[in-house]
């Protein structure tokens, strides 16, 4: 996605603190508050954290318990995308700015371009990976909500990949469609390649390039400048219970497949002939259609023809008729 606003000013701001419910707390702030023509990059960790994609079932795709008994922290993002594991050997990144100024495309340009300033080959692989030597170091998400917008992802220096597969509940077909069979296999920490990188020269790496692919002189912000409570109050909405995990319900007819574009899976509590509750996870991009699938099946009579109904609906609305597609010819084997 590429938008028509113009850029004229650059922000940088990093963070010393690693508790990820702040963390996403910063993020939200600063993309609800960017200026017209400004693109802000924030640099962050989070300490032993799995993060999942807004849309996602967290207890099929993160071992909770374990995680949180080893003093771990489950967290959901605002975007979609895939669960993924981070800790202090990961750096993050986020570009926020408005929707007319959004350019993914110059955005991963500049990740590409620090990686590139440290002697490595990075290259744009799939749909939202970055690579060295056909190894993933980099993984992004994305999110948007009326004229705000936001791009993050990860860059790992020195992870541990043991963790990932220790905590992470990757399907098999997942791994399989990207011809590996584990998750250590698929990702590379840039010190294998870069031994002497740490996370300082990283950021110095990263404000560099945003500069020179901006053209302009990034200017710094300090975390000072926030206003405490409502980072605190946001922080609060991350770190609840409501947020983390919804709401069990006793889910009588579940369905999912993945597809190319992501996977789904679909949870429904029927009675009396209809949906009284619907949830439907996803690691799909398309954050905003996952949720109105959700929104258009509560009530829906649970009848073939009502559901695919529905969600033709919901496909015109976002221009997306070839996944919703995919989506009804599994409705329709599985009802």
């Amino acid at each position: 996605m590429k938008g028509d606003g113009m850029i004229d000013r650059i922000m940088w701001i990093d963070t010393e603190n690693t508790y990820p419910y702040r963390n996403l707390a910063m993020e939200e702030y600063m993309t609800i508050h960017v200026p017209e023509g400004t693109c802000i990059l924030f640099l962050w960790q989070n300490r032993h954290t799995v993060v999942i994609g807004r849309n996602q079932n967290c207890w099929s795709e993160c071992k909770v318990n374990f995680l949180e008994e080893e003093g771990g922290y489950l967290v959901r993002r605002l975007s979609g995308g895939g669960a993924v594991f981070h800790d202090l050997g990961n750096l993050n990144f986020t570009f926020i700015v408005k929707k007319k100024d959004y350019d993914v495309s110059k955005q991963l340009d500049v990740i590409l371009e620090a990686v590139r300033s440290l002697g490595l080959k990075a290259e744009k692989t799939g749909r939202n990976d970055i690579t060295v030597d056909g190894r993933k170091f980099s993984g992004n998400a994305f999110y948007h909500s009326g004229d705000c917008c936001y791009h993050h992802g990860t860059v790992l220096l020195n992870a541990d990949k043991e963790y990932m597969s220790r905590y992470l509940n990757v399907p098999k077909e997942k791994l399989a469609s990207k011809g590996v069979s584990s998750v250590k296999a698929r990702v590379a920490n840039l010190c294998e390649f870069c031994p002497d990188l740490t996370v300082g020269r990283m950021k110095e790496a990263l404000v560099g390039a945003f500069s020179r692919v901006y053209g302009l002189e990034a200017e710094r912000m300090y975390e000072s400048s926030l206003p405490e409570d409502e980072i605190g109050t946001m922080t609060g909405k991350f770190e609840s219970w409501e947020w983390k995990y919804g709401r069990k319900i006793p889910f009588e007819y579940e369905m999912g497949r993945r597809f190319s574009w992501g996977g789904i899976q679909m949870q429904f509590h029927v009675d009396e002939g209809k949906i009284r509750e619907v949830n439907v996870f996803s690691d799909a991009m398309e954050q905003e259609m996952i949720g109105d699938l959700a929104v258009c099946l509560k009530g829906c009579p649970y009848d073939e023809a009502a559901v695919c109904g529905g969600m033709e609906k919901v496909g015109r609305a976002h221009g997306e008729g070839a996944k919703i597609s995919d989506i009804i010819t599994l409705v329709k084997e599985c009802m």
